[in-house]
């Protein structure tokens, strides 16, 4: 159960909660409220009223709205480097790898939390804690890619990092086109087209020890 599902189902006010149980809702409220309104725009009364509880039991939990958004962050940047991890360790077939790391992406910003709005179009990226986790978040994924590069092919980590860093940008890049465009493609084919695109690319890389890709 998400936290947003978490906060529908224990919405109504003045119901007590084990404290994790109550955590799991607050940020599901707020999860709603940043990606609706942008972080500016947003108030802890907005917050408190959408989980249904008072702005002290919140405060109980979060000391202010910064602190709400960074939880968020964390929560959903670790899922975005765990699906890319993900990705890459659900099969050695390396064509069906590139595959299933853009799909990875895919799943991630057309999840319907909207989660992607605060790791990738956040209007709070001066904030050096914001832009941090940002920046964690696509040089993990990044890293991730650069492993398995730079055992394949031999490169240098150094080039393999410049690879894998053009893999990820791309993939999010495009993903989150092809949510704004209303999913004119659909998502299957969208992914296929993407990755044929990065495979014929990356696939210009010999394997280490053998002459080229099969």
């Amino acid at each position: 159960m998400t936290a947003i599902e978490q906060t529908e189902a224990v919405r109504p006010r003045g119901t007590r909660l084990p404290r994790r149980a109550r955590r799991n809702q607050l940020l599901g409220a707020a999860q709603e409220v940043f990606v609706a309104q942008g972080y500016h725009a947003a108030a802890m009364d907005d917050i408190a009223e959408r989980a249904g509880v008072s702005k002290p039991v919140l405060y109980q939990h979060f000391p202010g709205k910064l602190d709400l958004y960074l939880a968020l962050l964390d929560q959903h940047c670790e899922a975005l480097i765990q699906s890319v991890r993900h990705a890459l360790a659900s099969t050695t077939d390396n064509k069906h790898r590139v595959r299933a790391t853009m799909d990875a992406y895919f799943a991630y910003v057309e999840d319907d939390g909207g989660a992607f709005r605060l790791v990738f179009e956040s209007d709070l990226t001066n904030e050096p804690a914001v832009r941090e986790r940002v920046d964690k978040v696509t040089n993990e994924c990044a890293e991730a890619i650069c492993d398995v590069i730079a055992e394949d092919t031999g490169l240098s980590r150094a080039e393999s990092m410049l690879l894998a860093s053009g893999l990820g940008g791309l993939a999010q890049v495009v993903a989150r086109s092809w949510l704004h465009s209303d999913r004119s493609v659909p998502r299957d084919q969208a992914v296929q087209l993407l990755a044929s695109l990065a495979w014929r690319g990356i696939a210009g890389f010999p394997l280490h020890g053998n002459e080229q890709h099969h």
